[in-house]
């Protein structure tokens, strides 16, 4: 899907869509077919590599120059629901540089460019493209630190849980989180190396503001990537703990099973003692002998109840 856009100078500054490329405009591309690929390498001149780098999944961080076209590749979060749970992973986010106008390209809808889309970020214009880069690399950071913000609230959720239960569900569910949380740090240490060397670039050399605010991502990527490591150690030391803990619960089960089955297995010991077919059996004679044999289980019973709660084992 191609969209369009376009700020309209007037003296309230908007963002609006528009039907053909116009210069400083911003072309958001989502998920798009060969189709609209060749259609916008043929509009803007942009090679057909830099327009396709950005549906491989597993396409790195990068940045690449060619005929005064500046291509950015960045990881970005994505949010997905998997098995009823919400999950984490990243995928890439080509920003084309042209003479005339900017694009993106990615293979989902993505929260941070419809924040551009909707108005939510401010001093933004599709003209001004070196500081639109900045201004998504920004919200990209800032998306990062949402995602491992939500990340930590879920761990802490499930720890909770974890102490009662004996299932794999919750083992499973903070492994899916570790895995986020690889995933998280493999792309924020590629996306450190690209905001690196986007320091030297022209485009940002220009003007001093603009590097300014390309430092202030970078140290919002590496705050990002020192949560993902203090998230993911915490994370691991959680499974290897859960697993003692769903190891422990079962024990205690199993201690009270045990507990119930030596108690009602009294019982069971006497009555068949006393259901033996053979002469001289005490109180068979008597006319209340059945129900002294109950008494005699029943104490028996409170007994060795006394004694396995004393034990701790109820």
């Amino acid at each position: 899907m191609i969209s369009i856009y376009k700020t309209i100078d007037s003296e309230n500054p908007r963002l609006e869509k528009i039907n053909s490329i116009e210069q400083g405009c911003w072309i958001n591309v989502i998920s798009p077919t060969k189709q609209d690929l060749l259609f916008i390498s043929k509009k803007t001149s942009v090679p057909l590599d830099f327009l396709n780098s950005a549906l491989d999944d597993e396409e790195p961080s990068r940045i690449d120059i060619e005929n005064n076209i500046t291509l950015i590749v960045i990881d970005i979060p994505f949010t997905e629901i998997e098995d009823n749970s919400l999950t984490y992973d990243t995928y890439p986010l080509a920003i084309i540089n042209t003479p005339n106008e900017l694009i993106t390209i990615c293979l989902k809808s993505s929260k941070i460019l419809n924040d551009f889309v909707n108005n939510k970020v401010r001093n933004f214009y599709t003209y001004k493209r070196s500081r639109f880069i900045l201004q998504i690399l920004f919200r990209v950071s800032n998306y990062y630190l949402e995602c491992l913000r939500q990340i930590d609230k879920k761990s802490l959720m499930i720890q909770k849980k974890l102490q009662k239960s004996m299932g794999n569900r919750e083992l499973m569910y903070i492994l899916s989180l570790r895995n986020s949380l690889i995933y998280f740090s493999t792309s924020l240490k590629s996306n450190e190396i690209t905001l690196e060397k986007m320091l030297k670039l022209n485009l940002i050399q220009k003007y001093e503001e603009d590097k300014d605010i390309l430092e202030d991502v970078i140290l919002e990527n590496k705050q990002a990537i020192e949560m993902t490591t203090i998230y993911s150690d915490i994370l691991t030391g959680t499974m290897e703990a859960s697993a003692s803990v769903i190891s422990n619960n079962l024990n205690i089960v199993m201690k009270l099973m045990t507990a119930v089955t030596i108690v009602m297995s009294i019982p069971t010991i006497i009555s068949g003692y006393w259901g033996m077919n053979v002469p001289d059996i005490p109180f068979a004679q008597t006319h209340f002998g059945f129900w002294y044999a109950v008494g005699v289980s029943l104490i028996l019973s409170v007994l060795a109840t006394l004694y396995l709660i004393k034990k701790k084992m109820f």
